[in-house]
């Protein structure tokens, strides 16, 4: 869910890092915003690519070394294949280029908040760091609707960075959606 910026708690949560249920997640501040900013500007790059394929624009790269590892953006309607996220072609490019499937060290950078498949990919990938631009309130795995990359239960503690060029991420998005409507009409 999204923070209340008029509830103080919120407010405190969001300047202490918190995500939007309270989740600890790590404050962007203690990273190079900048950093995250031009790797985020890379992953929106590919969210283009699906925006003309006239896929959900939605893209991915991830990092390791600071170098990119692997790059994807959705290609569900291009493969008609339900799996064929950008997390997961990104992914699967990354594991290929490492020779392994162990991401231990890598940081995948996404334009919008992963869903559960995604999430639970990037967990059993051992990505250590998920930095997105916009929340997925429905759908999200990384704190919005649920939290699949902090879960006790699963030993699971991804560091999670959001808000990263939000509201470009949100505009393609909502450009892309706008424009489904209006051929539907």
């Amino acid at each position: 869910m999204r923070h209340n910026t008029a509830a103080p708690v919120a407010q405190l949560d969001r300047a202490l890092g918190y995500g939007p249920r309270g989740w600890g997640f790590e404050s962007s501040r203690a990273y190079d915003m900048k950093t995250h900013e031009t790797w985020m500007e890379l992953a929106y790059r590919e969210a283009e690519k699906a925006f003309e394929k006239q896929e959900v624009p939605i893209g991915v790269v991830i990092v390791a070394d600071n170098r990119i590892i692997g790059r994807g953006h959705n290609m569900v309607e291009s493969l008609q294949d339900p799996t064929a996220h950008a997390e997961i072609i990104a992914i699967t490019a990354a594991a290929n280029s490492q020779a392994s499937w162990r991401l231990e060290d890598a940081t995948l950078y996404v334009t919008k908040e992963p869903c559960p498949m995604c999430a639970g990919a990037i967990y059993l990938s051992r990505i250590s760091h998920v930095v997105y631009g916009v929340n997925d309130v429905s759908m999200g795995a990384c704190g919005s609707a649920m939290n699949v990359l902090q879960n006790p239960a699963l030993r699971s503690n991804v560091q999670v960075t959001f808000g990263i060029l939000e509201a470009k991420c949100l505009g393609i998005l909502q450009t892309f959606f706008r424009n489904v409507r209006t051929k539907k009409s």
